[in-house]
């Protein structure tokens, strides 16, 4: 797995197995350009989370590059993903770069979101619908559907590899332990060594993504809400701090 920073705080990310490579929400195209072409790869497969331009921006360049790449989207948004090739819905599987791979409809931050759930090797794509410390936006769909992806991905295997696209956890960290003595006592504590742990890794210029699930269920006031009206002003109030 290959993590390619780009624009502000967006990652990309990059897969491989011989030759042939796969990105997930390629929000520009050179730096994934550059690091294809350093490593002597093809792409051959673009996955995209959601429509947002900082996910999708760097497709068309890519497709001139390589015109024949497959572009997996949510069947659901292709007239916002409009280079889809392959429309892709909740609980559907397909073999990527010779490992299976499963679709989970993950709504709330936009309507159609998706993530991409790799079971062998542990690895999950989820865009903007969990984040290291926190969760997306709601910006289309409602704390009711949110909080149903959040508990979605908190069943899966504790030891799975988030992948989320922003580097936002010193923030989101920053927000849970200032409120999380009222919020969620039990986990005050593990949040406040993890944002220490955080600003360390951020001082001396390290990513703080991939996360993991089990870190998360520990640390993550979005992902330990016990409902949706709970999730909803906890999102309200994290919208709003300016701490």
């Amino acid at each position: 797995m290959t993590r390619i920073p780009v624009l502000q705080d967006n990652y990309v990310f990059l897969l491989a197995r011989g030759d042939e490579a796969a990105v997930v929400d390629p929000a520009v195209a050179p730096p994934v350009e550059e690091v294809l072409r350093q490593r002597g790869l093809r792409l051959g497969t673009i996955l995209h989370t959601h429509h947002h331009s900082d996910h999708i921006g760097g497709t068309p360049e890519l497709l001139r590059r390589w015109p024949g790449c497959a572009v997996v989207a949510a069947a659901a948004d292709r007239q916002r993903i409009p280079l889809q090739t392959r429309g892709v819905a909740d609980g559907e599987r397909f073999t990527l770069l010779g490992e299976p791979v499963q679709v989970l409809a993950v709504p709330g931050h936009t309507r159609a979101h998706i993530a991409f759930w790799l079971p062998r090797s542990g690895h999950l794509f989820c865009g903007d619908t969990l984040f290291a410390g926190g969760c997306g936006r709601l910006f289309e769909g409602t704390a009711a559907q949110m909080h149903h992806s959040l508990q979605k991905l908190a069943a899966l295997p504790p030891d799975t590899q988030v992948w989320c696209a922003h580097e936002y956890t010193a923030a989101n960290l920053g927000w849970a332990r200032a409120v999380a003595a009222e919020e969620d006592p039990a986990a005050a504590a593990a949040i406040g060594a993890r944002l220490e742990q955080v600003l360390e890794q951020r001082a001396r210029g390290q990513a703080t993504v991939p996360s993991r699930i089990g870190v998360e269920q520990a640390t993550n006031l979005f992902l330990r809400a016990p409902d949706a009206p709970t999730l909803a002003r906890r999102r309200r109030h994290k919208d709003h701090w300016r701490g």
